[in-house]
């Protein structure tokens, strides 16, 4: 999707979307006699407490699996330009896959977020890139973030220098988070961000000078037939 054209708005310079991705709670359905009970068997890898704690500054331990979309947004500051992010978090379920795949188009950036402690979260990663690849712009900006970097390392099942390696596969930039700590939360969104924001300045930048040059093209032409005429007539 196109981004909006600067100062398109009064109250900032770029809106940009992004997109949170990643593995879910894994819900298990039991079924006893005349109950039906939903039991959370995982802690997912953390993305709705990544947004809440950049978009509220706040952290909570009991949140609700979120069902298909949800977005905040927060305006930042970037080198003197005002960001308008409008920030997705998707569910990482594979029955809300169709849902989660609408949004993949209109993303200006992607955070791929795992879990340092849960090895499988990491490993998906490669799954959701490949979504990323058949769904998304193929010039979308694209981030690794390994979540709950605070757990303590006896609990640790991903290396940073794994997370790494995998950010260097793909040549993207790498971060590990703690929601809980708000560790490189802010470094991650404002990373990406800039990143975008300088992409789409430089897109800017090189349509100007085409746009000057075809009207100078047709100022030109317009004086050739002018004098063209002019002799002519003569």
């Amino acid at each position: 999707m196109a981004a909006p054209p600067a100062r398109a708005r009064a109250d900032y310079d770029y809106l940009i979307k992004l997109l949170l991705i990643g593995d879910s709670d894994k819900i298990a359905l039991i079924i006893l006699p005349f109950n039906l009970h939903f039991v959370s068997t995982s802690a997912g890898v953390g993305k709705s407490c990544l947004l809440l704690r950049f978009s509220d500054g706040s952290f909570t331990t009991s949140f609700i699996t979120t069902i298909g979309i949800d977005f905040k947004i927060r305006t930042i500051e970037l080198d003197g330009k005002r960001i308008k992010l409008q920030i997705w978090d998707t569910a990482g379920q594979e029955r809300f896959r169709t849902i989660t795949t609408a949004y993949y188009r209109g993303a200006m950036g992607i955070l791929l977020v795992y879990d340092v402690t849960d090895e499988s979260s990491f490993n998906n990663i490669r799954n959701w890139i490949r979504n990323i690849e058949q769904h998304a712009s193929d010039n979308v900006n694209k981030i690794l973030v390994g979540n709950k970097a605070d757990m303590d390392e006896s609990k640790r099942a991903v290396p940073t220098s794994k997370g790494q390696a995998l950010a260097d596969e793909y040549g993207i930039k790498f971060f590990e988070t703690s929601a809980k700590t708000n560790l490189n939360v802010e470094q991650v969104f404002f990373s990406i961000a800039r990143d975008i924001k300088q992409r789409l300045a430089d897109t800017d930048s090189k349509a100007e000078p085409a746009t000057i040059k075809i009207n100078q093209a047709e100022a030109g032409g317009a004086g050739q037939a002018s004098q063209k005429s002019a002799c002519c007539g003569s």
